[in-house]
């Protein structure tokens, strides 16, 4: 496998072309409907994404909030680019050793999906031939952009889409990873270490959504696929595996209908609705209903390799079903499926015959209430089934939740570009690029570094650390006077394991340097045990004003090494038959008891220390 990486990483600086804010927001003002269709890039010819995108007939309905301009629905030429953002990216330029250019030229890249009021993006070319290394091995980066975020899709019906512009126009800096990656861990290291230099300006914002990866993979005898619009961090690994293992199947389906002799479906689609009338049930149902469309279509030599072969989940099946998807329905169904999901034994031995199957031939069926969706979707599922024989055709495909994939388009090409004549170019000059160079963050692998010595931290728990962006609270925590791995433990562990606040909670204290700082000197004081920081940070998230009040909330009001003493000894006479029996081995089964009663209100080894001790009396003065 070989693999790529694009890393998406949203701005704080305004959006690009605009003053707006970079926010979201729920209040939506006013609406706007559109159509898209493509036109021709720089050298006149058509993207085939943008055309696949435009066959789809759809309408796009557009939401406005009182903190977007015009610029965003495309009734007012863009702002010049904003320089801070322009800024931004020339440090991170600097700090991946690219060659920032002298001239900057925004360009616009036709995109129709309706993510883009305007039919296009606008993108500009930062640096070049920059690199990155990790873990003692080079990956080129070939180019640094700056370009704006897309409209946020919060909708879709029949035929329509809707998207909110609060989004469109965010400042998005793309970081292009050259081939050098060799497997998913890999791929989830270089995208940790791209965002955390990233994080390093200071610049960025935070969040689901505002870092996104597109991942660009390719196998022997595969083709590169996009996979685009990674959120999590933590499936990059899954989704790059997965896709090695999705092209070693289809390439296996491959060999398998070439040493059979299959061919490409070239018969007509063949009006089956009638052959139906009886069903009732399963993805057929609603076309009959309606008297709608039922077009099935021959695949010659296809039977038993549209369902997945025995060693994976992966099968040519659902890669047809997903040409249908794409086409506008909910999927379609296969021979190799067949009887089943409503469909009797009879009517498949009638649809064999209708399209004069051979014993060696697989169909496909697919059902819309309209001609147009079925038609379309039939012959999206005959130029896939072609493809077949061919091995991975090079495609964009979206994530889904469970770390598979989705066909979504054809991958785009050069022929979506061309040049932004409404904002002029920026010119780089030496001065500029010496003022951010004087002004570059620490590196992160310096940082790392310098952090393990001085604090005495193990090296995994400074990368934790790191990719939470909680090393400079870290520092000023430690810096009052508190134990370094308990400030690492709260940071890394406790904290990112809270609920997150309700709205019912909206007036509780914000749990800034100063809240933690205060917690942490509480649990010195004794006021209450380390175990107790993860229930009284609870609290305070609940809605409780201070760590005293949040302490007497969790039930937390601290005990003494006597108190301890006297309920360890309570316990132990309540349980004196065990003791007698047992002697020391009563230890165990007692210990959960007791933290059951002093858990967060004491240390954990002074009510184990307290525990043996009366275990250890009550021994002695037993008689034996």
């Amino acid at each position: 496998m070989k693999a790529g990486l694009e890393v998406h990483q949203q701005l704080s600086t305004g959006k690009l072309f605009c003053a707006c804010p970079s926010e979201l927001s729920e209040t939506v003002n006013a609406e706007l409907t559109r159509r898209l269709r493509a036109t021709g890039g720089e050298n006149h010819h058509v993207d085939p994404a943008a055309a696949f995108q435009a066959s789809r007939g759809l309408t796009y309905r557009y939401e406005s909030t009182p903190k977007n301009c015009l610029v965003e629905l495309d009734e007012e030429p863009p702002h010049p680019i904003n320089a801070d953002a322009v800024d931004v990216a020339l440090m991170l330029a600097l700090m991946l050793k690219a060659r920032p250019l002298d001239e900057i030229e925004v360009m616009r890249k036709i995109v129709v999906d309706g993510s883009n009021t305007a039919g296009f993006q606008r993108t500009a070319l930062i640096a070049v031939n920059g690199e990155l290394t990790l873990s003692g091995k080079r990956y080129s980066i070939p180019t640094i952009c700056l370009e704006e975020d897309a409209a946020r899709k919060t909708g879709e019906s029949h035929g329509e889409l809707r998207y909110r512009v609060d989004r469109l126009g965010i400042p998005l800096i793309e970081v292009a990873t050259g081939p050098e990656i060799s497997s998913g861990s890999e791929a989830r290291e270089v995208a940790e270490e791209i965002g955390t230099l990233l994080r390093a300006t200071r610049k960025v914002r935070r969040g689901i959504g505002t870092i996104r990866e597109d991942l660009n993979v390719s196998t022997t005898g595969g083709a590169r696929v996009e996979l685009k619009g990674v959120q999590e961090l933590r499936l990059i690994q899954k989704y790059a595996d997965t896709e090695e293992e999705r092209q070693r199947v289809l390439l296996s389906i491959r060999d398998a209908l070439r040493a059979r002799g299959a061919s490409a479906p070239t018969q007509e689609a063949i009006l089956l609705t009638s052959l139906f009338a009886g069903v009732t049930g399963g993805p057929l149902a609603d076309a009959v209903r309606s008297k709608g469309w039922v077009l099935g279509l021959r695949l010659p030599g296809f039977a038993g390799l549209l369902k997945p072969p025995g060693d994976s989940a992966e099968r040519l099946g659902r890669e047809l079903a997903d040409q249908a998807r794409a086409a506008g329905l909910k999927g379609l169904l296969h021979s190799d499926e067949l009887p089943g999901l409503g469909v009797e034994e009879s009517a498949v031995a009638q649809v064999r015959t209708a399209l004069d199957c051979r014993e060696m031939d697989g169909f496909v069926l697919v059902a819309s209430r309209d001609e147009a969706s079925a038609r379309r979707a039939i012959e999206a599922v005959r130029v896939r089934a072609a493809r077949a024989l061919e091995g991975i055709p090079s495609e964009t495909r979206d994530p889904l939740a469970d770390g598979r994939t989705r066909y979504s388009r054809p991958l785009p090409g050069r022929d979506r570009m061309y040049p932004e004549t409404d904002v002029p170019p920026v010119r780089v000059d030496a001065e500029r690029l010496r003022r951010i160079r004087e002004s570059l963050p620490e590196r992160p692998e310096a940082q790392r570094a310098r952090i393990a010595k001085s604090f005495g931290l193990p090296m995994e728990s400074v990368r934790q650390l790191q990719q939470l962006d909680e090393l400079e609270r870290f520092e000023h925590l430690v810096g009052k006077g508190h134990d370094a791995p308990s400030v690492a433990r709260l940071l890394t562990q406790t904290l990112p394991s809270l609920e997150p606040p309700t709205d019912a909670v909206a007036e509780a204290p914000p749990i800034d340097d100063g809240l933690l700082h205060t917690l942490l000197q509480a649990v010195e004081r004794g006021d209450f045990a380390k175990e107790g920081i993860g229930p009284v940070l609870g609290a305070l998230r609940a809605g409780a004003p201070n760590v005293e009040e949040a302490a007497r909330r969790a039930g937390l009001k601290g005990i003494t090494l006597e108190e301890l003493a006297r309920m360890a000894e309570r316990l132990v006479e309540r349980n004196l038959a065990m003791v007698r029996d047992r002697g020391a081995e009563a230890f165990s089964p007692l210990m959960g008891d007791l933290m059951k009663e002093a858990r967060g209100q004491i240390d954990g080894g002074q009510i184990a220390k307290a525990l043996r001790e009366a275990i250890a009396r009550k021994s002695a003065s037993s008689p034996r």
